[in-house]
């Protein structure tokens, strides 16, 4: 599924052509199960970082409705992260309670046990212990009965899971150009993190899609940026299914509040907090330009990410966006900021301002999507006309339609 990188938008066009994406593709039931199986059931999906699960014995439960599955993510006693399905091979009870979306915990003794009938089993896989094993008819296998294993992997501190029986492809192979031009970058020293999340009424491609280009700014986000019209949406490449473009606000742009102004101070004049473009990649904002705001890719088939440097938005090193379906017509969606750690009550105070500022602005993007979904079911469009700042929507469907084609 991976080729080499397309860059700029003739190479794009060249690769996935200019006409109108369907309509129907963001409504139809029967190609939102399609996706269930041969999107969402093969491909790489980020579940979890590094830092949610630090110490050996740590776990995270992380619900996948769109796969009628939860995964457990278990740091073992090596130190290594694994992932679980939460099923007993006894008699299929989840192993641990899930208490929401996402679930944390640290197994006692390296130990996670089945509540329903008390089966042991190591954090890192095997079964241990199963109680009255000698009322069994038969001999029991203890290598058998291990917890079910799903694939995992690591990029830059992301976990990476994948539920094929056999990945198409190694994370390495399936991120590959992506994951080179955005390898490199402090993800990890941004443990400061503060998460926004909702269930919208709305097809996940809708969701998606609405997160993926920069056209909408200067109107929907005319309230919170009133002076971002002048923003410049560029550097548009695309790494087979993966996508990413950057954003620039030449000077006279972005107009903060004066509020939004002081606070900024605090932090922009702050080593750790402040503008830390020796921090980017070295593909990424390669002139180093002051008025780099963020770069932007999509990672294949769920996934934005924004590295900001503390340039985007006061301190915050990136931030990233994630949609998961429930259903043809739900979408969870989770925003999650990223910023060192804060190290002043000023600090603290002001990385607060930021956030809120930006919860607003997500709070204004989410506004259109329930709207576009119900618009889109009444079936009087068949057909959608992009333009160039919505590329990276076509690059997405293009490949989406490409998995459902195999």
């Amino acid at each position: 599924m991976q080729q080499e990188a397309a860059i700029g938008l003739e190479a794009i066009y060249q690769r996935i052509g200019t006409g109108p994406v369907s309509a129907e593709a963001l409504t139809s039931p029967e190609i939102y199960e399609q996706e269930r199986t041969q999107v969402f059931g093969r491909m790489w999906l980020k579940v979890g970082r590094v830092e949610e699960i630090p110490a050996a014995g740590d776990y995270k439960i992380k619900r996948l409705d769109v796969a009628n599955t939860a995964a457990i993510l278990s740091r073992g006693k090596d130190g290594v992260v694994r992932a679980f399905h939460n099923i007993c091979p006894h008699r299929g009870n989840k192993i641990l309670p899930e208490t929401g979306n996402e679930t944390f915990g640290r197994a006692r003794g390296h130990s996670l046990t089945c509540r329903f009938h008390g089966w042991v089993f190591d954090s890192s896989g095997p079964l241990r212990m199963l109680p009255r094993e000698d009322r069994f008819p038969e001999k029991m296998d203890h290598n058998c009965f291990g917890m079910r294993a799903i694939h995992c992997d690591i990029w830059e501190g992301f976990i990476f899971i994948n539920l094929a029986d056999t990945p198409e492809q190694s994370l390495a192979d399936y991120l590959g150009g992506i994951g080179r031009h955005f390898a490199g970058f402090p993800y990890g020293e941004a443990t400061y993190a503060r998460r926004y999340s909702t269930v919208l009424d709305c097809n996940w491609k809708i969701a998606l899609y609405a997160f993926s280009e920069g056209y909408h700014v200067e109107t929907i986000h005319a309230a919170t940026f009133p002076k971002l019209a002048v923003l410049v949406h560029t550097e548009f490449k695309t790494f087979g299914p993966h996508s990413s473009s950057a954003i620039y606000v030449p000077p006279g742009g972005a107009g903060p509040t004066p509020a939004t102004a002081k606070f900024g101070e605090v932090l922009f004049r702050s080593e750790t907090h402040g503008r830390r473009l020796q921090d980017l990649p070295p593909t990424v904002n390669t002139e180093r330009r002051n008025d780099f705001q963020f770069e932007f890719p999509v990672f294949f088939p769920n996934l934005v990410l924004h590295a900001c440097a503390g340039s985007g938005y006061p301190g915050m090193v990136y931030f990233s966006h994630q949609f998961w379906p429930l259903g043809p017509d739900k979408t969870l969606w989770e925003g999650t900021n990223f910023y060192r750690q804060p190290t002043t009550p000023s600090e603290l105070v002001a990385i607060n301002h930021t956030d809120a500022l930006h919860r607003n602005a997500w709070l204004e993007d989410t506004s259109t999507m329930e709207d576009t979904d119900a618009a889109l079911r009444s079936g009087v469009l068949d057909q959608l006309y992009l333009m160039d700042d919505e590329v990276m929507i076509r690059n997405t469907q293009f490949h989406i339609d490409a998995c459902l084609a195999r």
